[in-house]
């Protein structure tokens, strides 16, 4: 690219945290068409929104470290592989072995699937019509399936949802609230905790778990324990949010419900609504050299927000992207990410959500529909997520 044609990146002073919280997509699109690349003052960092120059980054380590200085992930939760590079970010992904794999999902994890959404289930049932999807079925049989395949076994469902929830708020916490901060460190406390008790456990006893498998490992107990918060956070959010994000999905749209359930179209579903509301947001990066990203200069030490919510939008890729659409033509979404960092629970995700969550739903509770009276409500922009979902049945 000659120089004349590489453009200097524009200031987006009008964007406020606020604003991103409450529904960022209006945001994206204004910012996307004047550029994929802004700084923004509120958030203190280069905001990455085009589909391109998203794709490059994650492509890209050389120019553009996941090891980012004043990390709020690293705070939050130590220094996990989520904020390192190859060949650390490899050796430390590969000491998670095959747990999360799709053999060891067949051979262990889908019973285990299968048994926590029919305890959920059933509890969810037994509260009647009117009952939250997120709260009494999505949160718990995400946070018990991670339980059990971490291994957990001296903590609850519950833990593992404060353990998740306090961690991601400190990840995200551009705001710099004590109060975020607090919680994410007494939550940090407890996880280590727990896990050294499991690890000196499950070496003398071990099983098919991924704490017993790293408990064998020649890891750094510092980095064992960051890795297990970061598979903490987003292992549990992922497929919550999923599980409530396709189904509102579906419900809001029943003529795309009426095509899933004639074909078993779940994994359509299930794609689509992350593509059309990524979990995972937003990830951070830092400009290892003055660059050149998609046409926009950057300088050397800059920081940057990668915002996959708002790249699988980008109408350059994606047709209507604003809509809800199984049938849409098939694109590669970012919401799992890319390259090297490629989420590591993504076939955990797929098997738990498509494989059982979301068909059990739809078959036992007869004429499943939305309630009226009280709305979805959907919130977030680092991550995003339906927070609320009531619904009803006959």
């Amino acid at each position: 690219m000659q120089a004349s044609e590489v453009r200097p990146v524009p200031t987006a002073d009008w964007v406020t945290i606020p604003d991103l919280y409450d529904d960022p997509y209006p945001l994206f699109q204004r910012l996307r068409a004047e550029a994929p690349v802004h700084w923004v003052p509120a958030v203190n960092r280069y905001l990455v929104v085009g589909y391109e120059a998203c794709h490059e980054i994650e492509l890209d380590a050389e120019r553009f470290t996941a090891d980012e200085s004043g990390s709020l992930m690293k705070r939050a939760m130590g220094h996990s592989m989520l904020r390192k590079d190859d060949p650390e970010h490899a050796a430390e992904r590969q000491s998670y072995g095959g747990v999360l794999r799709p053999r060891a999902i067949k051979d262990h994890w889908n019973a285990v699937f299968e048994k926590n959404a029919r305890i959920y289930l059933d509890q969810f049932k037994a509260a009647g019509p009117g009952a939250d999807v997120v709260s009494q079925f999505a949160a718990p049989y995400a946070a018990e399936n991670l339980r059990l395949i971490l291994g957990y076994y001296n903590a609850t469902q519950e833990d593992l949802q404060r353990w998740s929830q306090t961690l991601i708020d400190g990840t995200g916490n551009y705001a710099d609230d004590p109060d975020v901060w607090a919680a994410a460190e007494r939550s940090s406390a407890e996880v280590d905790a727990a896990t050294d008790e499991m690890l000196a456990h499950l070496r003398d006893k071990p099983d098919h778990t991924l704490l017993s498998g790293l408990s064998h490992m020649p890891m750094s107990l510092e980095a064992l324990r960051a890795n297990l918060k970061m598979t903490i956070g987003g292992g549990l959010n992922e497929p919550r949010d999923a599980v409530a994000t396709t189904l509102w999905a579906l419900l809001s749209h029943r003529d795309q419900l009426d095509q899933v359930l004639a074909d078993s179209r779940w994994a359509d579903a299930f794609e689509e609504s992350i593509r059309w509301v990524a979990p995972i947001g937003m990830y951070p990066r830092e400009a290892t050299q003055d660059t050149v990203l998609d046409g926009m200069a950057i300088p050397k030490g800059a920081r940057l927000g990668v915002h996959v919510g708002a790249a699988n939008r980008d109408p350059a890729l994606f047709t209507d992207p604003e809509s809800y659409d199984i049938n849409r033509p098939k694109v590669p979404h970012l919401a799992f990410g890319g390259g090297s960092h490629f989420c590591a629970g993504a076939w955990v995700a797929r098997a738990s959500v498509v494989g059982v969550a979301l068909p059990k739903l739809i078959a036992e509770l007869p004429d499943l529909r939305l309630d009226p009276a009280n709305p979805a409500s959907i919130q977030g922009w680092v991550f995003r997520g339906v927070t609320h979902l009531p619904v009803l049945w006959t």
